[in-house]
């Protein structure tokens, strides 16, 4: 009997209609989406759901993603989640060269396409089968 558990994705960003738009998507597929408006939610939320994937953005005005991401990697309980950063394409080089030193899983450039996403969290989580 294979898990039909669905995997749960936590989507830390500070614009509910990203939110909303990464649920559609990844709901659509069998995915299960919880929101959290921003870094400090975010933190708490991961802590407390374990999350199988995090969508982090970087640009939040509460705590910024690379402190989230800092803080989910210090703790023992919270440092195996995978984490696929989500920045706007305006974002500079040192921050995606930021990326390869922190060892995030992988990074989706805003503005993204549904497959694009789609994608991204099928490498890190393995493909949903539908049936």
């Amino acid at each position: 009997m294979e898990n039909t558990a669905a995997k749960r994705i936590l989507c830390i960003e500070d614009e509910p209609e990203m939110i909303d738009l990464i649920r559609l998507i990844l709901g659509r597929r069998g995915f299960d989406v919880y929101g959290a408006a921003g870094g400090v939610e975010g933190a708490r939320l991961v802590r407390e759901m374990l999350p199988d994937l995090v969508l982090l953005d970087l640009m939040m005005p509460d705590m910024d993603g690379w402190e989230v991401y800092q803080q989910m990697k210090a703790d023992v309980t919270t440092r195996s989640i995978p984490v696929i950063v989500v920045t706007a394409k305006a974002q500079n080089i040192d921050k995606v060269l930021g990326l390869h030193i922190a060892k995030v899983d992988d990074y989706i450039a805003k503005p993204f396409g549904p497959q694009e996403l789609m994608d991204s969290v099928e490498r890190i989580l393995g493909p949903r089968s539908l049936s």
